[in-house]
């Protein structure tokens, strides 16, 4: 089992800062928000958006995948009663001259061996796509 730890603290009523490593990361706990930080929505789906870069990086040696980069794009749509994410939407973008065959293959990889994507798709839905950079 691998194990993570991450320390958060308000600095004030306009923010917080969450620590972990040698690495800090200015959180939006503002009421009113604010426009130079992530809030917990927007952190949850960065999270998502790292996992699957991750999972491309682990992957793409394994399968011999060749790629310049990466971008992925999401879209989450929160309820209000009770609070909650209830989707997520990802676009998955790679700049590569991999064949389509093969992007599909990194696509099932990145699904079927992120962290953080198997436990949010356990908890709400996740779906999404990849394609090839224009």
């Amino acid at each position: 089992m691998l194990e993570y730890r991450v320390s958060a603290r308000r600095l004030d009523a306009h923010g917080s800062e969450a620590r972990t490593k040698q690495a800090s990361l200015v959180l939006d706990t503002d009421l009113q928000g604010r426009p130079d930080a992530f809030n917990p929505a927007e952190l949850f789906l960065a999270s998502i958006a790292a996992c699957m870069i991750k999972g491309i990086e682990r992957v793409a040696p394994m399968i011999n995948f060749r790629f310049r980069g990466v971008e992925v794009r999401l879209h989450g749509m929160r309820q209000d009663a009770p609070p909650m994410m209830v989707s997520v939407d990802y676009e998955l973008i790679v700049d590569t001259d991999e064949e389509d065959r093969r992007l599909d293959l990194l696509h099932t990889n990145v699904r079927k061996y992120g962290t953080i994507s198997n436990t949010v798709a356990k908890a709400t839905r996740l779906e999404g796509s990849i394609r090839r950079a224009a």
